[in-house]
């Protein structure tokens, strides 16, 4: 159970960021709400999952979720660069999270 709430504490670490973008520096209501909630709420679960994982795992794991669909997002919805470079980099986060959670 606490890998399926760091899951979902990862995927609101996602909605958080890109609430942020769209939020132009929080001159923009809803997405700064939506900021704001989601933050809240992806430490929050993410707390939950520390009371039985190691902080070390469950940290790593949550901010490699984080940042490997915070790339994903900028690549579907922002139109950001697919580099070879940058995909390399990606494909190591979510490397390191299944090592992660293989030494589980």
């Amino acid at each position: 159970m606490a890998w399926t709430i760091l899951m979902a504490a990862g995927v609101l670490e996602v909605v958080w960021a890109f609430a942020m973008k769209q939020s132009d520096g929080f001159t923009r209501f809803w997405p700064s709400v939506l900021c704001a909630l989601s933050m809240l709420a992806s430490v929050g679960l993410l707390a939950l999952a520390m009371r039985s994982l190691p902080l070390g795992t469950a940290y790593a794991v949550w901010t490699g979720i984080g940042a490997a669909g915070a790339f994903v997002v900028g690549l579907v919805f922002l139109g950001e660069a697919a580099t070879p470079l940058r995909l390399l980099a990606a494909a190591l986060i979510v490397s390191g999270i299944a090592l992660m959670k293989a030494a589980q």
